[in-house]
């Protein structure tokens, strides 16, 4: 055991970095003693970027990392430093932006190689060991790398110059100021169908991930009468990923993309921020599509993360699932033999779940041919057919046998679990549940709004600094957050107001904005930076950058446009709309050549064009009319909807709402069941027919561009 490694890492809050705590390699956290060390022995510093989750980053950690020569070798001539990306999303991005220049591919693992002062000059991602298939070996590149930045210096600071000075022009999106325009979102829907699969559903070709902004910005697009081909589109793809292995068939919760175009067999890892925003994703297309699998599949995601993913007793959900074991499986807990099938289910069970999810001797993983992706190849009335069976009994020997399969697995060893929970993520989660507490009703719905405000009561309790804003993550040394953490923290307080109408909420949504402007915005430019004026420096690339991608969560700047307009809708103060108007201007330059990967960019035009929609429904409380109006609000899908049950009791307390919604409700009868539907300034007539609320919510003059 490498006894300084152990020192400076063993107490690390990061589990990816305290998982290298045996290595023989040195390694540094990312601050100041390893640049101290890299200008003081003069040294170029070697840089690791990982995940605990990440499958490629254990096989570099064992085949290099974990080998004593090449340890030697970089410890000799580098300053090593380890990590997380989970935990140092800042330091991630800026090096994944500058290597993929260098080598044109990013991910994990990030293999970079820097000046003493932390401007990169050469990197990549994984490397093997030796030299291989023509491609040079670790140990290679390690002396070359070396030998470069001690006999060609100056070639190496100048290669670095530029590099530094690329990545922060690009970070900015310098000159990619615009002025706004219905075609922008025009432009990037014509690009997402231009990409779609039309044979297999998703978009573009393998390895297929979910884009989950782009569905829900073809839903809405759908919804204001973009043509019904955006709903087929929406609706397909969201049906073969559910049918497909890259859905845990047994468990529930999606891993985190497909190899394949058919989205059979995945990468096994399961994310947290994947399956918040695809269960948003079921939710929405069960909403406008009313198909009943999109509703089972949304609760399989929330059967999975309440079992999985969550600390159901103090609140909180959990960063994510490990795809193996061991490196020397490749998601052996999550696939099947046949004989595995076979001995844990009766002859009948096992033939049903063979011919359901094609379970045969030969299934489709490379490093064990015997084993399968489970993943739906025929419905419950062709297994019928096919055995002679009613479909009811087949439905049913499924539903026992996929429980007996399910025991079996959990007793199997089970990959790790990193039970950090970052802010961003669980607000993230947060949002999803509470949506699905409004969609699916009943007792799921009422334990998904429970555990959402529990969550969130935790994160203010923990993470919340009225100087700084929201920490980064629950727990620990307080790490300082980014913009992510402020705007989608504030999006789902906004949600808990909305269900609650508890005040303490929405104050704090304010407060998280207000910190979000004073300390990313940038006032000249437009858009928000990712860190804050105040915080420590960097160090290395410290480069100002403005997220606006989809890479993979949603990008934080349109979330921050869409935040601050749903608050000038509750607010009517004009800072708020400014500031996300001049977030969209900022980027409208550069916005259409992103296309499919800055969706979420869309949704942010879209909903800016429009303002939210607000449907406030009064009602003494238990009035059955009320509650027929209230589910029927919550039934239809638009994006940037708020359904507020106000009381008789909560109109009198006016001090429990914001101004807009304060001014409004006094007009209305607070003891009759009506609903009041309204965007911007404008309200409709208050209805109290159900039927005629869809029908407001749905109808075309809400769309945003002209077809």
């Amino acid at each position: 055991m490498n006894e300084k490694s152990e020192g400076r890492l063993a107490r690390s809050a990061s589990p990816y970095l305290r998982s290298a705590t045996h290595q023989p390699v040195e390694w540094y956290e990312w601050g100041d003693d390893a640049f101290s060390r890299a200008r003081s022995e003069d040294k170029p510093i070697l840089l690791d970027v990982g995940a605990v989750w990440c499958h490629w980053c254990h096989v570099i950690d064992r085949e290099s990392y974990e080998n004593e020569q090449l340890a030697a070798i970089i410890n000799r001539l580098f300053v090593p430093v380890k990590v997380d990306r989970d935990e140092r999303p800042d330091v991630d991005a800026r090096y994944q932006a500058a290597i993929s220049t260098i080598s044109g591919q990013g991910g994990w693992p990030l293999t970079g190689f820097l000046l003493p002062d932390g401007r990169p000059f050469f990197g990549g991602t994984y490397f093997p060991p030796e030299d291989a298939m023509g491609r040079p070996g670790f140990r290679r590149i390690l002396e070359a790398v070396a030998d470069a930045f001690h006999n060609r210096r100056g070639d190496v600071e100048e290669a670095a110059s530029r590099l530094a000075e690329a990545v922060a022009k690009a970070e900015t999106f310098t000159g990619s100021r615009g002025e706004l325009d219905a075609r922008i979102v025009d432009s990037q829907i014509e690009s997402i169908v231009g990409l779609f699969d039309s044979r297999n559903g998703g978009f573009g070709r393998s390895p297929k991930f979910p884009h989950t902004s782009a569905i829900d910005l073809l839903l809405e697009r759908y919804q204001s009468g973009g043509g019904l081909h955006l709903l087929e589109i929406a609706a397909m793809t969201l049906s073969k990923m559910g049918a497909g292995g890259v859905y845990d068939q047994i468990g529930g919760g999606f891993h985190r993309y497909s190899v394949d175009e058919r989205w059979c067999v995945p990468h096994f890892e399961k994310m947290s921020y994947d399956n918040s925003e695809l269960l948003k994703n079921f939710l929405h297309g069960y909403q406008v599509a009313r198909e009943p699998q999109f509703r089972e599949i949304a609760e399989g995601i929330i059967d999975w993360t309440n079992a999985v993913l969550s600390d159901q007793e103090r609140g909180g959900f959990y960063a994510s699932q490990d795809a193996d074991q061991t490196l020397d499986d490749d998601g052996d807990y999550f696939t099947w033999t046949q004989q595995e099938v076979r001995a844990v289910l009766a002859p009948e069970e096992a033939r049903v779940i063979e011919l359901a999810y094609d379970v045969e001797a030969r299934g489709e993983m490379h490093h064990n041919p015997a084993k399968n992706v489970l993943w739906i190849a025929r419905q419950p009335g062709e297994v019928a057919a096919t055995l002679g069976m009613d479909e009811a009994s087949v439905r049913l020997t499924l539903a026992k046998a996929r429980g007996k399969l399910l025991a079996a697995r959990a007793a199997r060893p089970t990959p790790f679990i990193d039970t950090t929970h970052y802010v961003a993520w669980n607000a993230m989660y947060v949002s999803a549940y509470l949506e699905a507490a409004s969609v699916l009703g009943g007792e799921k719905g009422a334990a998904c709004r429970a555990f959402a405000l529990k969550t969130l009561d935790r994160i203010l309790g923990e993470a919340w600094s009225e100087d700084h804003g929201f920490a980064h993550r629950v727990g620990g040394a307080r790490l300082d957050g980014s913009l992510d953490d402020q705007v989608f923290t504030g999006m789902a307080l906004l949600d808990a107001y909305q269900a609650t109408l508890d005040r303490k909420y929405f104050d704090a949504a304010r407060r998280a904005a207000d910190v979000a402007l004073a300390e990313y915005f940038d006032a000249e430019g437009g858009g928000f930076f990712d860190r804050a004026t105040s915080a420590a420096p960097m160090g290395g690339l410290d480069v100002r950058r403005k997220p606006l991608q989809d890479s993979p969560t949603p990008g934080a700047n349109p979330v921050a446009a869409i935040f601050m307009d749903r608050l000038y809708a509750y607010t009517g103060e004009a800072r708020y709309r400014e500031s996300a108007e001049a977030t969209l201007e900022a980027f409208a330059g550069i916005a259409p050549q992103f296309g499919l990967h800055a969706s979420t960019y869309g949704l942010a035009a879209t909903l800016h064009a429009r303002q939210p929609m607000e449907i406030v429904i009064t009602g003494n409380t238990g009035d059955p009319q009320a509650a027929a109006l209230e589910q029927a609000a919550n039934s239809v899908y638009r994006f940037g909807k708020a359904v507020l049950r106000v009381t008789s009791e909560r109109i009198r307390s006016t001090e429990t709402l914001p101004p807009a919604l304060a001014e409004t409700l006094p007009h209305l009868r607070a003891d009759v069941a009506q609903a009041l539907v309204c965007v911007g300034a404008t309200c409709r007539p208050p209805v109290s027919d159900p039927a005629a609320l869809i029908a407001l919510l749905t109808e075309t003059p809400a769309k945003v561009s002209a077809d």
